[in-house]
């Protein structure tokens, strides 16, 4: 443990951070699975589902979460799953 007070402070900082990354990342995981699930079974909802899921990656590329290539990444395989979505629906 520090003996430091700013150290200490430098500590809560860096759990604090550590938090928001895994809530960021699980989330995003989540929200990939239930995108996949809603294109496989040909939902409506699968546009506003990809767009809260391009919102919250950009969030987490700004917020420096994930890597912008990490980002750009995942946000094209929204899009690939998305337009796989969509052939297979019409």
């Amino acid at each position: 443990m520090a003996n430091i007070k700013q150290q200490k402070k430098r500590i809560l900082i860096a759990e604090r951070q550590r938090m928001r990354n895994l809530r960021y990342r699980s989330t995003i995981k989540t929200l990939f699975r239930g995108l996949i699930e809603a294109a496989d079974q040909g939902a409506d909802d699968v546009a506003d589902r990809a767009r809260s899921l391009e919102h919250l990656i950009d969030r987490a590329a700004a917020e420096g979460v994930i890597h912008r290539n990490n980002a750009a990444r995942k946000k094209s395989r929204v899009a690939r799953i998305t337009a796989g979505a969509g052939a297979t629906g019409s």
